[in-house]
Parts: structure tokens; sequence; C-alpha cells
């Protein structure tokens, strides 16, 4: 069994160390430097159970006729049969009914952060499902919103001096969302309170991480550098950031990759050109430290409901771009519903469940992420191989890539066009025998061309 309050207390004092030694860098130069990534590389330290996990995102209102904690808790044998590591709720709070939009309102207008919302059940019921997640040898972690809470939070009308006001003295909110009152992070008692209230679910629901909306905006990292280790001291957890940039690390385990994603949809319409994705893949070496898990995806609950459903985003070419989030880079994750071929774009701020019409891409995911578990070169962030670019025959239609990790190789080439396409790999100059993922049977490269079907995909192992 792990020693948790070592590895807590361990990982405490390497973040605490790591602030101290960053936070001098910063202060004597703008851009991070060599030696300043190289100290966070060697500082963090993931949860064990983090190093090969898969993340999927649950939209509790959504996911069943019943829209409950005890109707969702059904599929959790279904789930961990898929490969699902890490279960990602969306907020489970009480949703504040003031300046509401829509008849149920946004999951992200915090009413209560210690309570759940009671469309979704009681405090029982979540801890309930909490407790099956780790039978079923899970991890589940929840939506915190820091950035804003609901205008009937208690803090409106007893600390209205916690929040964003105009020059008139007015509680402000950001954007159009008229729904929520932005929370202000230059008051020190406020940002108190805010960890405080972070320590909750671990310590009485046990559960394992969060997801932290907006992390990076209007919150200085210099309270993640206080609050993180303060609830890790709770119990060590996962923290993910809805965010794209690399100070987030140490402090955080994974941030998005917004940057990729939208680019990979320009290319799915063809606004972008295929060889777009060697040049982001630079980028995302050359700015983010080896030890980042890097999240990536083909959809997730803003996209699905106000941009497209994953047929809209990426067309023809959604399997080729799945595959690639699961082997590409970093932590694959998947939205409710995608294992079904999610066709529908899910309303935000009403009751729309999902139509579980067949289940047709669950054996698609269940495959790749196998492949992820069983092979480290897939691995997350430190723990996994290689990412390395395959130069290929015809790169307007071909990209391909390696990850590797000692004598374990996974290669990977998607064809985006609508022809079979005839490719070459000209560095690739010897014969080297692989596995395909998906039809099981043997394929050489280096002894000439490959065909690879109209928007197919050769997923290699060896």
């Amino acid at each position: 069994m792990k020693n948790t309050v070592k590895s807590n207390m361990q990982r405490w004092s390497i973040w605490l160390l790591a602030g101290i030694i960053v936070t001098g860098v910063l202060a004597g130069c703008e851009k991070k430097t060599p030696e300043m990534e190289d100290i966070q590389a060697r500082l963090i330290e993931h949860p064990e159970w983090s190093k090969d996990a898969v993340m999927y995102e649950v939209n509790i209102r959504q996911y069943t006729p019943e829209g409950t904690f005890e109707a969702f808790q059904e599929h959790l044998p279904r789930l961990k049969e898929m490969g699902v590591d890490i279960l990602w709720l969306m907020p489970i709070h009480p949703i504040g009914e003031k300046n509401r939009k829509g008849e149920l309102g946004s999951y992200y207008s915090i009413q209560d952060y210690t309570a759940v919302n009671s469309n979704f059940g009681t405090m029982e019921d979540f801890k309930n499902l909490v407790k099956a997640t780790h039978e079923q040898g899970m991890k589940l972690i929840i939506d915190w919103v820091p950035n804003h809470t609901a205008w009937d939070h208690p803090w409106i009308t007893e600390h209205p001096e916690y929040y964003m006001q105009d020059s008139t003295g007015q509680i402000t909110y950001e954007a159009d969302w008229s729904d929520t009152a932005q929370l202000n992070y230059e008051n020190e008692e406020m940002k108190r309170k805010m960890i405080e209230l972070m320590k909750f679910w671990p310590r009485e629901a046990d559960i394992d991480g969060y997801r932290v909306d907006h992390a990076g905006h209007d919150i200085p990292i210099s309270f993640w550098q206080r609050a993180v280790p303060a609830v890790d001291s709770v119990k060590e957890i996962f923290w993910l950031a809805e965010w794209n940039t690399p100070e987030m690390h140490p402090w955080y385990d994974a941030t998005y990759t917004w940057e990729y994603f939208h680019l990979t949809t320009e290319i799915a319409e063809g606004a972008k050109p295929l060889h777009e994705l060697e040049l982001m893949m630079e980028k995302e070496q050359e700015r983010f430290p080896e030890h980042a898990y890097r999240l990536f995806f083909t959809t997730n609950h803003d996209e699905n409901s106000w941009n497209g459903t994953d047929r809209e985003l990426f067309g023809e070419n959604f399997e080729n771009f799945a595959v690639l989030a699961a082997t590409i880079d970093g932590m694959p994750l998947i939205y409710s519903g995608q294992e079904t071929g999610l066709e529908q774009q899910l309303e935000f701020f009403k009751k729309d469940t999902i139509d579980w019409d067949g289940y047709e891409y669950e054996s698609f995911y269940t495959t790749l992420f196998e492949l992820k578990e069983r092979n480290p070169a897939l691995w997350n962030g430190q723990y996994g191989g290689d990412y390395k670019q395959v130069p290929v025959s015809d790169g307007e239609s071909v990209f391909a890539y390696t990850r590797t990790k000692g004598e374990n190789e996974v290669f990977v080439a998607i064809n985006i066009s609508g022809e079979p396409v005839q490719v070459e790999f000209p560095n690739i100059t010897s014969a080297t025998e692989y596995t395909d993922l998906f039809s099981g049977e043997k394929v050489t490269l280096g002894t000439g061309t490959v065909e690879i079907d109209p928007h197919g995909h050769l997923v290699l192992e060896r």
C-alpha cells in the first residue's frame, strides 16, 4: 500500500521548493529560462495512478433520463471496461437562481461550494458514487469554479468586497456571463476561504482531484502556489487546469491543449494545411516542460454545446483526430456520449438526454485505451515515450509520427484526404515489422510504399 502521508509530504516539499526557486527566477527575468524548466522537470511528481490514465468527462444532467448520480453509477462497469481511468464530473453544486440562464441554469453558476445540486441527488448519493468509482479501480475528480459565483451565493450580501466592482461600487461579471459575479483575487480573506473550501471535498467525500475552470483568468499563479500544497495536505490529488500556459506547471498536473485543438478543427475544415501540425507539436515541445501532462481531445462540454458535433467539427476525419488525441502526447480526454457517436449538441441550460443509440465507437476507444495502458511509449508526461515527427512522401495528405520508450514503439499515420494514398517514409531505411492495432496483421515499413485508406489511419505497435 502506498504511504499517502509520506507521499503528500514529499510532493508538498517539492512544490514549496519549486515555488521558492521559480518565484526567484521570475523576479529576475520575464522569460522562462532553460534552467527554470529543468528545475520544474526534476521537481514535479504526479500521482502514481495518473501515469497511463485516460480521462472521461461526465455530464450528469444529460447522461441519463434521470440525470442523477445514482443513474449514472450504473455505467461505471462499462466505462471501466472501455479503459477509462479518471471520471471528471462537471460542477455538482447547487446552481444559482438569480439571473439564471435558461430553465435549469449553467452548471458554472455556483450557489454553494459545499453542497450538491438536488437535481442530481443527495450528498450521500454523491459519496456512494465516489466509493463505487473507487471499487471499479477508477478515480473521480470534480469541476471547481474559483473565478466567479452565482448572484445568490451568500458572499454577495455578506462580503461584497470579495467581488470585482466597477467605479460605482457595483459587482461586475465577465464577458456575457451575466448569471455569475466575478471574484476579486486581491482580497486576501476571500483567497483563504477559497482554499479552505477546496479542502472540503477530498476530506469529506474522498474525491481524487479537481478540474479547475478558468484557472488562470484574473487568478494569480501565487494563489495556486498556496492552494495546491494546502489542499494536497489533506489528500494527494490530481490537478487539471482549464488553461493553456506553461507557468501553470508544476502547480498543476495537467493543462489544456486549446491551440492544438483549434488547429485540428481548422485542418479538418480545410482552412489550414496539415503540415501546421508539425509546427504546433514543435511549439508544444519547446514551451512545455517534459513533466507537464497535456490534455488532448476532440470535444468537451463547451465545444459540443456551442460549436458543433464531432462530425460537424471534424467531418470524415473524426476518427483520425480521435486517434491523434489518444496517441500523440499527454493524456486523452473523451466527453459523455462520444462512444455512441454523439450526433447532438447537448443543450447547456436545460435537460437534453444523450441518445445512446448503439455505442458504435466504444470498441474503437477501448482498443486505443488498451494500447495506451499496455505500451509505456504512450504514457503521460515524463513517464511516456519521446514524440518524433516522421517525414512522409505526401505531406499534404499524410501526417505521421512515432512515440518511443526503450523497446516500445507506436507508429501513427493518418490520411486526411478522400482518396487512398500510397505513401513512403524516406527516413525508415531498413525493414521494420509492426503489428496493426486494429487488424492484428503484420505490417512492414521501410520496404516500399504503404497504402492508407481514404480518411484512414495506421496505428502500428512494436
